[in-house]
């Protein structure tokens, strides 16, 4: 038997499948573009991401024995507004997870109407990110377009209607719109008004781990499926990712280094930080977590790597970092897409502060590495100060494949991180929660105990970690400082 993941990523498509071990028998990968048409905006076009997504499943079918293929399910970009007219037909291009257009909005929902009655009403506070801005913006500046709204979706429900017919969204995916009651798992009906918009508009919600259907027999025929393949509706990427790292009960923590950094910790009950610094969302196994976000992670080295060196040797850059001694002396503040955990500031900017004539490029990368784990720290931080107990880590995602970066995270955050069996992220998760749908498994954490095993464990370092805990203070300085001065910078 197979079961299939489908990650539609910020800048890919992922597609696995699993088979009953839960080993990866084939993945691949499929790129579309990301656009960037105004300063701060980010949109995709969902078409996009649905022709690259059969695409995908053509070429990760071909060789394999397609009627053992039962189950598929999702992981996706989270907070992303995808608008359906009455034809079904996509409205406008999706505006993404990191468009940081709706500071007004924000402004307005955590000011005017007040961050207490929104955490109320939905266990969060508004972020430039979160759907519920994005529905606003459009309310405000594409009222026309705002007018034909027939369907709102999340960009993985978009792929999953194209291929089921079912309008379905899951609980932890929706908990990033802000129009989702997470404590009690169901549409607020007090954002809802707020927004301008009914349920009507909205899809139905089920647990990450639910079937919602099958696929379409016109697009079964198409890749040689059975339409009796089962389609599960999976779940929003950090949600799943950590599934695919097995942070499924409580004290289970991952840190991923994707595009951007995420600290995600699961626990089994629902519960909001006091200043609403982290978010409060659904888990993808029908629990809930905590979860703190950097915008750029793995975003910086590439950046670093790619814009600023003219080069596609990350080897090569992280190799000289690692002959580089810690430095207290210069910094590198990743915002550079604006931040979000603790900050909520879609002004503040990368920047490298501290150089001297001594310093040399390997320095600089080592900063960036050191800077990205610094911003993770902030949110285990507060998730420490929440009373979450967190003794070890596993690490995900492209930035985890750097022994060295691994190594800086251990030392920064002082606890033991791990790699696993493992390091497919959502993709694989969504393989998960498509077992566990079809019914190979009775729950979520049944599948990841029998699938995902350690492989690696890192300790800290003690003299690095008490270098870093000096650094790390000097590093909070930073940003206060500056504040004010980005704003001046990108108004």
């Amino acid at each position: 038997m197979y079961f299939i993941g489908i990650d539609i990523g910020t800048t890919s498509v992922k597609i696995l499948a699993i088979d009953e071990q839960g080993s990866v028998v084939k993945a691949i990968s499929k790129d579309y573009p990301i656009y960037f048409p105004k300063p701060l905006w980010s949109e995709q076009n969902p078409e996009d991401w649905w022709h690259q997504t059969v695409n995908g499943l053509k070429e990760l079918l071909d060789g394999l024995n397609k009627n053992d293929v039962k189950a598929m399910s999702f992981s996706g970009q989270m907070h992303g507004l995808v608008t359906l007219d009455e034809d079904d037909q996509v409205i406008r291009p999706a505006i993404l997870w990191n468009d940081q257009r709706t500071e007004k909005e924000c402004r307005y929902l955590n000011d005017e109407i007040g961050q207490k009655t929104i955490s109320e009403w939905t266990g969060n506070l508004a972020l430039t990110g979160f759907t519920a801005p994005k529905i606003l913006w459009l309310k405000e500046n594409e009222p026309l377009n705002f007018d034909r709204v027939k369907k709102i979706m999340l960009p993985k429900d978009y792929v999953a209607y194209r291929m089921s017919g079912i309008f379905a969204s899951d609980m932890s995916d929706a908990s990033g719109t802000l129009y989702l009651d997470v404590k009690n798992r169901k549409w607020s009906e007090s954002m809802l008004e707020l927004l301008g918009i009914s349920e009507n508009q909205l899809p139905e919600l089920y647990e990450s781990y639910e079937v919602i259907g099958a696929v379409k027999k016109s697009l079964a025929d198409e890749l040689g499926l059975c339409d009796t393949v089962k389609i599960i509706i999976g779940g929003g990427d950090q949600a799943v990712a950590a599934i695919g790292g097995g942070v499924v009960g409580p004290e289970a923590c991952s840190l991923s280094l994707g595009t951007s950094g995420v600290v995600f910790a699961s626990t089994d009950n629902f519960f909001v930080d006091e200043k609403n610094s982290l978010h409060s969302f659904c888990h993808g196994n029908g629990k809930y977590h905590q979860m703190g976000v950097t915008l750029a992670a793995a975003a910086s080295l590439k950046w670093w790597t790619e814009e600023v060196n003219r080069s596609e040797d990350f080897d090569g850059l992280l190799g000289e970092a690692e002959e580089a001694a810690v430095d207290d002396s210069v910094f590198y503040l990743p915002y550079l897409m604006g931040e979000r955990t603790p900050h909520n500031d879609p002004y503040c900017r990368g920047t490298f502060i501290g150089m001297n004539m001594t310093h040399q490029r390997k320095h600089l990368t080592r900063a960036v590495l050191e800077g990205v784990a610094f911003s993770l720290r902030d949110t285990f931080e507060i998730m420490k100060a929440m009373g979450i107990r967190i003794p070890v880590i596993s690490i995900n995602g492209g930035g985890a494949k750097s022994r060295l970066w691994c190594q800086i995270i251990a030392d920064v955050l002082n606890v033991r991180v791990v790699k696993l069996n493992t390091n497919e992220g959502p993709a694989y998760g969504a393989a998960i929660l498509a077992a566990v749908g079809y019914g190979l498994f009775d729950s979520v954490e049944a599948a990841c105990a029998s699938f995902i095993k350690v492989t690696e464990s890192i300790e800290p370092d003690k003299a690095k970690v008490e270098l870093y805990n000096q650094k790390y203070d000097k590093f909070r300085e930073i940003y206060p400082a500056t504040k004010e001065l980005f704003k001046k910078l990108t108004k």
